[in-house]
């Protein structure tokens, strides 16, 4: 196990701990594994696509930490705040409140492995709450640095 996988384990368990401490309110988020199956898309196919696609892309938005996005993030994402967070969720909201309700947005974390990430349902609800169909969500199974960086697809860093 590598000592960026050990740390990323650890920053899970800490921020499960946080979420739990803070009350209800941000504890009642769904898991990941509430996203249904079809909105799901692999990051090797998300990679090619991007690579491959001359049409227009997604609005792509990381809603993971900032300190993660600064480190490495697909390029053209935009940073808009933890989905576990509520000031997060308002910045998700307050990015896409004038964008056409079938637009497509593809939203990512990979703060930790995917059963424990406390982002991406929540984002993804907010999503489907604003009203917007065309929602697709990339399954990062580990962390990011394992799913993505680690597979050589394209990264840029900063925020």
């Amino acid at each position: 196990m590598s000592t960026r996988t050990r740390a990323s384990g650890a920053v899970c368990t800490a921020l499960a701990f946080l979420l739990l401490a803070a009350g209800p309110a941000l504890a009642a988020h769904k898991p990941a594994t509430s996203i249904p199956a079809e909105a799901l898309v692999q990051p090797a196919d998300f990679a090619a696509t991007l690579a491959a696609s001359r049409a227009p892309k997604p609005l792509i938005l990381q809603v993971g930490f900032r300190k993660a996005y600064a480190q490495a993030h697909i390029p053209g994402s935009e940073y808009v705040g933890a989905g576990s967070d509520e000031d997060g969720l308002k910045s998700l909201r307050d990015r896409v409140a004038k964008l056409p309700r079938d637009g497509a947005i593809v939203i990512y974390c990979g703060c930790c492995p995917w059963g424990k990430c406390p982002n991406i349902a929540a984002a993804f609800e907010a999503l489907q709450q604003a009203g917007f169909k065309n929602v697709k969500v990339i399954h990062i199974e580990e962390d990011f640095g394992s799913d993505w960086v680690d597979k050589g697809y394209p990264t840029a860093s900063g925020s």
